[in-house]
């Protein structure tokens, strides 16, 4: 073996053995360091929105503290068929679960406790009713038979992404220069059964879909607010959407939890 090819292979050897350090400490040569997986949304959470929460009435209040008479529904964009629907109400059956479903019960007078169900899943109970609802993220497969509660569908919204927070200060008054300085939740709910928007019958179909938007803020004496801003899709029995705007203060325990079941039938 001649001097020259023998320093050419040290030097090949040299090469390979550099590469292969590269490869072992950034996952290849010259590229960035391996990364993990990524954070799952409870751990990646620009806001947090567990705990307990109250709500607030400070709108539609003749609709929402007390059961409206049969035919009382102004202000909503019923079709023709929604307000036969909405006219049909028997008030015997006042207190039924079906005033209580996904498009209802956020409206309800009473508390919300907000938890997580797993990584994946964010878990909203209602002592009102004594309902549950079930925010997947990631995509959610439809359950086999439509419900109340439907399919819910979550993710989160990053602040500076072309949206700010919604509800505050014009929406609910909680304070100027409001908003969740995160980001807020959007949910997205299908397969529905149908229900009741008030508790005198107005309706929505098994057609309906339910986005919601939950933002979180602060106000100026401490109080933080939770803010839910609904739109009601449903071309069956509205000839538009039904946008409600329902505010809940946060409780510092669950000692006012008084969970009222609904009517089965």
């Amino acid at each position: 073996m001649t001097r020259r090819s023998a320093l050419a292979r040290v030097l090949t050897a040299m090469v390979v053995f550099g590469t292969a350090q590269l490869v072992a400490q950034g996952g290849r040569a010259g590229g960035p360091a391996a990364q993990g997986p990524p954070a799952t949304p409870q751990a990646s959470a620009p806001v947090d929105l567990t705990g307990y929460w109250v709500s607030i009435v400070n709108e539609d209040w003749r609709w929402r503290m007390v059961t409206p008479p049969k035919g009382d529904f102004p202000g909503l964009p019923l079709s023709q068929e929604g307000a036969r629907v909405a006219n049909a109400w028997d008030p015997a059956s006042d207190g039924s679960c079906l005033a209580f479903g996904a498009a209802g019960v956020m409206r309800m007078p009473g508390r919300l406790h907000v938890t997580w169900d797993n990584d994946n899943t964010l878990k909203v109970e209602t002592d009102a009713g004594v309902q549950t609802r079930r925010f997947i993220f990631g995509g959610a497969a439809a359950t086999a038979e439509a419900s109340l509660q439907g399919t819910s569908r979550a993710e989160w919204e990053r602040a500076g992404r072309g949206r700010g927070g919604r509800g505050a200060p014009g929406g609910g008054a909680v304070g100027p220069g409001a908003g969740s300085a995160g980001g807020d939740l959007k949910v997205v709910t299908t397969n529905l059964s149908g229900g009741w928007i008030r508790k005198n019958g107005v309706p929505y179909s098994n057609q309906a879909t339910l986005t919601e938007y939950f933002d979180r803020f602060a106000a100026s004496n401490g109080d933080e607010w939770l803010v839910v801003t609904s739109i009601l899709s449903d071309s069956r029995y509205y000839t538009g959407d039904v946008i409600t705007s329902t505010h809940f203060r946060k409780e510092r325990d669950g000692s006012k939890w008084d969970p009222t079941p609904c009517r089965a039938s």
